[in-house]
């Protein structure tokens, strides 16, 4: 098995004659926490469609533990174990909150027709054990206590946190989070940051995350790219970030106010 649990290579997309992602290489060893980021335009959520196979690559190569994905659709890329959430909340909002992540965990299943209508015992503990995971998922979060609500009754914050949990379902080796902290308050960002750290030492996941608030970047990610109109301008520590000149231009468009952190201007879309 490959050292990377993801390994992206020279991949790119151009939309006519736009060039929205151009050789986009990135390595995340197995348990890594790496962020990607940059500023309105740049590129970040077309490198996860990339990933994830929302968009096929039309140069490179995407692995994922070692097995090539960006030849597969998106359910194929899942189940090889690449997994996401999205800028948009896409929660099945009349469900209830546990069945949003049983739904997921479903993905992994072994399930036949036969059993389900005759709920063999087999088919039983199967349904348990992942009932029980999928609490295991949501205590994390501390939506286990409300478990039983409807999706779409929640708050803004605790909806961001069950599509995380969604994804943490299908049991990835690779988890990309895009955009966790948006629309949560600073208390809430604070939560999210411990909360990212103790799932990925629970269950074992590398994950790579978009993020606009720099703080939380800075504060949880060992290794940072940066993006700026689909090209990548630097790659490094949060500290080798911060000080990079090609970065402070790329957020604030003066090479010269290199005393001002990027960490202060970093809102918008990909």
């Amino acid at each position: 098995m490959s050292e990377f649990a993801l390994d992206a290579q020279g991949i790119g997309i151009s939309f006519g004659g736009l060039k929205a992602v151009q050789d986009f290489s990135m390595r995340v060893p197995a348990g890594g926490l790496y962020g990607l980021i940059g500023p309105n335009g740049a590129g970040k959520t077309t490198a996860f469609n990339l990933l994830t196979g929302v968009y096929s690559p039309q140069s490179g190569q995407v692995h994922v533990a070692g097995q090539r994905t960006d030849t597969l659709r998106p359910h194929e890329i899942a189940k090889a174990g690449l997994s996401r959430t999205f800028q948009n909340i896409r929660l099945m909002g009349e469900l209830s909150v546990l069945d949003n992540v049983l739904l997921a965990s479903h993905m992994r299943g072994r399930h036949s027709i036969w059993r389900t209508i005759l709920r063999t015992p087999r088919f039983v503990a199967q349904e348990l054990a992942m009932k029980r995971r999928a609490m295991e998922v949501l205590n994390v979060f501390a939506l286990d206590r409300l478990a039983d609500e409807q999706a779409k009754g929640l708050p803004y914050g605790d909806q961001r946190r069950l599509e995380i949990c969604r994804a943490l379902a299908t049991e990835p080796k690779v988890l990309l989070l895009d955009e966790p902290a948006a629309g949560m308050n600073p208390s809430e960002k604070k939560t999210l940051a411990k909360s990212i750290q103790r799932v990925r030492e629970m269950f074992n996941v590398t994950i790579l995350l978009i993020e606009h608030d720099m703080g939380l970047v800075m504060d949880i990610c060992e290794k940072i790219t940066v993006l700026d109109h689909g090209v990548t301008i630097a790659v490094g520590t949060p500290a080798e970030i911060q000080a990079n000149p090609k970065v402070i231009e790329a957020y604030l468009g003066e090479p010269g106010e290199a005393a001002t952190s990027p960490a202060q201007d970093a809102g918008g879309a990909a």
